[in-house]
């Protein structure tokens, strides 16, 4: 029986390994994947990090790349197989996690393959779980050629013809620049036309120096400030939204409403011409596979800074899990360090608890 499973192996999962290692604690990193770094690899080929590198190092080994650089995907997987090696972290690969059980005070994993029992359980699976597309999508005719974002990899994939994109967030607006910059076809965009934006640099200084200077990155959710911004609109970054949506082939239609066979009505359109659809309509979570597990309204866990209300449940990596900074490769650190030293201090009230019983 190990002290602790991780569930997940990208960034969060490898960064509470790293800290485990520090305690000397017994751990097993579980992933689904065939390889480390696969959930970045996945994602569609021009992909790149909005952080330089100065701000994407996790503990103990440097991001290996110049300051200033913006990695790509490659990079990023890359990165997470030394850190592996480096520090000779224990991960099983292709075990997807199909449920976890608690009896008494012993964890019961359950895989595909086998059943790990461990004393406590950190859950490092992200926040992009189940890719969220609208009913009606099962409406269209199977001519159109539908796909979600995190299925995409590049326009190859593709149709001839119009395509609609879905979505107005990072990866919609991306997504859209990319395919609008490589056919001479019409690219209808489905989302809002006026969103907040950052540029990456400004004056200058890339945009987490200053993030880092004006202590935005610290701001904590449970504070005032941090719920206004943690449930506002989060803004597009470094994508140039108003010059893509100014393109000749770039035709926005608003909120799409209805699909029908080859009809798709949007509040500015009625849509017959299209071959293509990428839903960037993001996630959905899914912890259900974690038996008496307390959710929020927003299907979440119910925990602070990653202690969850289950004795020895524990995660790291969920959006905002305390501050915006939670979400970044360069923060997560941050948040590991706070279970660590939870863990370490319970082990430690313990030990000084039963010297008192002897």
């Amino acid at each position: 029986m190990y002290d602790f499973i991780v569930i997940g192996g990208g960034q969060a999962g490898l960064s509470m390994g790293y800290q485990l290692k520090k305690l000397n604690r017994s751990f097993l990193i579980l992933d689904k994947e065939s390889e480390v770094g696969a959930s970045w690899l996945n994602r569609w080929d021009s992909l790149q990090l909005f952080t330089p590198t100065e701000f994407n190092h996790l503990d103990g080994l440097a991001f290996p790349a110049p300051k200033g650089h913006y990695p790509d995907k490659y990079e990023v997987a890359h990165y997470f197989k030394s850190y592996v090696d480096y520090f000779d972290l224990p991960i099983q690969l292709n075990t997807f996690v199909e449920k976890v059980d608690k009896n008494k005070d012993v964890f019961a994993v359950f895989t595909e393959e086998d059943i790990l029992f461990a004393k406590n359980i950190v859950v490092a699976t992200g926040p992009f779980h189940i890719p969220y597309t609208p009913s009606f999508a099962k409406n269209l005719s199977s001519d159109i050629f539908q796909i979600h974002s995190n299925y995409y990899q590049n326009p190859n994939q593709l149709q001839k013809g119009n395509t609609l994109v879905v979505g107005g967030g990072d990866s919609g607006f991306q997504i859209l620049e990319e395919i609008s910059a490589t056919t001479a076809n019409d690219v209808y965009f489905s989302g809002p036309n006026h969103v907040p934006r950052l540029p990456q640099e400004i004056l200058g200084k890339t945009l987490w120096w200053w993030f880092t200077k004006t202590r935005y990155l610290s701001i904590n959710k449970h504070s005032w400030l941090g719920k206004r911004i943690s449930y506002s609109k989060q803004p597009i970054i470094g994508t140039p939204v108003k010059q893509i949506l100014k393109r000749k082939n770039v035709k926005p239609v608003g909120k799409t409403l209805h699909c029908d066979n080859d009809n798709i009505i949007t509040h500015q359109s009625k849509l017959k011409s299209i071959k293509n659809i990428i839903w960037a309509t993001g996630y959905r979570p899914n912890f259900n596979w974690i038996k008496g597990l307390e959710l929020d309204k927003e299907q979440y866990p119910i925990h602070y800074r990653g202690v969850s209300n289950m004795k020895g449940l524990y995660f790291l990596g969920l959006p905002w899990l305390y501050t915006r900074g939670s979400a970044t490769l360069g923060g997560i650190k941050k948040d590991a360090r706070y279970l660590a030293e939870h863990i370490n201090r319970i082990k430690t009230d313990n030990h000084q608890l039963e010297s008192k019983k002897i």
